[in-house]
């Protein structure tokens, strides 16, 4: 079997003011999906994060990764991952490692397809029919709607809830505590502050949602700054977790092997792809560190690799479930995967199909699809 050519689709859906964060509000959901097609006649999806530009992401993949992978055989994921990484000289990070993500996200949707098996078992597998989900992420927005979104959460049948948090830190304590009281005792929360604090102000906030029973703080401080987490690290008990960020196993070791981290959250459609993701939760999984899929704003296809991968991993702890309307998650595929309409216990279902599990609706491709 060889791959004989790949189409890209960039796509950008309007989501208003939903995805409110202390970095600000972002407006669209931005993804490139692209499809892997064989001579076997069995094809492959997969998605790359591509905030501000998917035609950009596309160009890429056309111009330069698509004649490192066509001619190749699919099941040779690792070779054709390396010789797309050195087609720019294997120094460059960002853009190009989330473009070979979504064409290493299909790669392994066609061998789990020409082989029958989902790709969680192809990983070695858990044996995991079920996992743990969390609600993400309650806005930054005003304490009612805050609070609206928390009841919707709990309705809705979510155990787990993460909230995002900002400047200045009195106001990061006063919604941790809101959370907190409209969430109820029994309810496991953790929060995120988009890396908004510098570390004395992160130290404060860090204290205060330990001090309320949060089970992890999330990027509190710049995904750079190690030694800024091992200090936060000392001083807090609780949980420090980062990663999505990181787009290599490379990039997440001094992290991890500094023993900052409490848990690690790489992204599929950032972080290089299954192939690469794996390696990031296995060298997690040494260290003792549990691993948590990053899914954040992107789409359906990201969302079906990243419960794959959840599945499968043995250090795994929890998945993120968007709750906020995403035409890119909600409507992309045939039939819908990690929808929170389809917890159960505070659980969501792995697919069990051939793949990842994502059939792709061509009509809303075409909709959203930038010209």
């Amino acid at each position: 079997m060889r791959v004989t050519r790949i189409r890209t689709y960039p796509l950008t859906v309007p989501i208003g003011d939903l995805q409110r964060t202390s970095q600000g509000s972002f407006g669209t959901i931005p993804i490139l999906i692209v499809v892997v097609e064989t001579d076997a006649g069995i094809s492959g999806v997969g998605e790359a994060l591509a905030r501000y530009s998917p035609k950009a992401y596309a160009e890429l993949v056309n111009g330069s990764l698509a004649p490192k992978v066509v001619g190749r055989n699919p099941f040779d994921a690792d070779g054709i991952w390396q010789a797309m990484y050195r087609s720019l000289s294997g120094k460059a990070g960002g853009v190009l490692i989330e473009s070979i993500a979504a064409i290493d996200i299909a790669l392994w949707d066609i061998m789990g397809k020409a082989t029958g098996q989902p790709v969680h078992r192809l990983l070695g597998g858990m044996g995991r029919a079920r996992i743990r989900a969390y609600a993400s992420s309650i806005p930054w927005t005003d304490d009612a709607d805050a609070s609206r979104w928390v009841e919707r959460c709990l309705a809705w049948g979510f155990r787990e809830i993460k909230v995002k948090i900002g400047a200045p830190v009195e106001a990061s304590i006063a919604r941790a505590r809101l959370v907190r009281e409209v969430a109820g005792a029994d309810i496991l929360l953790s929060a995120d502050s988009n890396w908004i604090f510098d570390v004395d102000d992160a130290l404060r906030v860090g204290r205060a949602l330990a001090d309320l029973g949060y089970i992890w703080y999330e990027e509190p401080i710049v995904p750079e700054d190690v030694e800024g987490y091992r200090w936060l690290r000392d001083r807090l008990p609780l949980r420090l977790a980062a990663g999505e960020s990181e787009f290599t196993a490379q990039g997440a070791a001094p992290l991890l092997t500094s023993r900052a981290l409490g848990l690690i959250q790489p992204d599929v459609a950032r972080s290089g792809g299954i192939s690469e993701t794996r390696k990031i939760a296995t060298l997690a999984h040494a260290l003792h560190v549990p691993y948590a899929p990053h899914v954040g704003a992107s789409g359906a296809v990201c969302a079906a690799a990243s419960l794959q991968l959840a599945a499968a991993m043995p250090n795994f702890m929890t998945f993120e479930c968007m709750i906020f309307p995403n035409p890119l998650r909600d409507e992309l595929l045939v039939e819908p995967v990690g929808m929170m309409d389809s917890l159960v216990d505070g659980q969501l279902a792995v697919p069990d199909r051939p793949g990842i599990g994502a059939e792709l609706d061509m009509a809303v491709v075409e909709r959203w699809m930038e010209r």
